[in-house]
């Protein structure tokens, strides 16, 4: 396998503004690893709710993550302004793959950047549905090109 190479801000077209927190960091003073996804998680909702293709609450479709990755290139710790890059790779009748990428505040170079699967599913039967058209047209700023 490959190691990939941190990628530049410009790759995402949606960034996220996000603060690390005092909990964000391990007991060797760097946010751990696990984080890093909470982060990912955070933007994506952030994005689709603000665009209104997201009701967490009521909404009929819900998106759940099927697969995730991520790779970490230099470290982040509390108190730092985190900018986490959002671009959308595929799009499927049902999934979508999110790449996401984690910006240090003046720097161009991710130092993490991962992915994760979504595949949206009917909320009360758990099944796999068609991408619903304000979701689709919402996920239309985030294409890679």
């Amino acid at each position: 396998m490959t190691r990939p190479t941190p990628e530049a801000r410009t790759a995402y077209p949606h960034h996220h503004p996000t603060p690390t927190r005092w909990a964000d960091n391990d007991v060797y003073g760097h946010v751990n690893n696990v984080t890093y996804y909470a982060y990912f998680d955070t933007a994506v909702n952030a994005y689709l709710a603000a665009r209104g293709a997201l009701d967490p609450h009521a909404g009929t479709v819900i998106g759940l993550v099927v697969e995730t990755g991520c790779a970490f290139f230099a470290p982040a710790a509390f108190p730092e302004l985190l900018s986490v890059g959002v671009r959308v790779a595929h799009v499927g009748r049902s999934s979508v793959r999110y790449e996401l990428a984690v910006f240090r505040e003046g720097e161009d170079a991710a130092c993490a950047q991962g992915h994760f699967v979504h595949v949206y599913v009917d909320r009360g039967t758990r099944r796999p549905t068609e991408l619903p058209a304000e979701l689709r047209a919402a996920l239309e700023g985030l294409r890679a090109d």
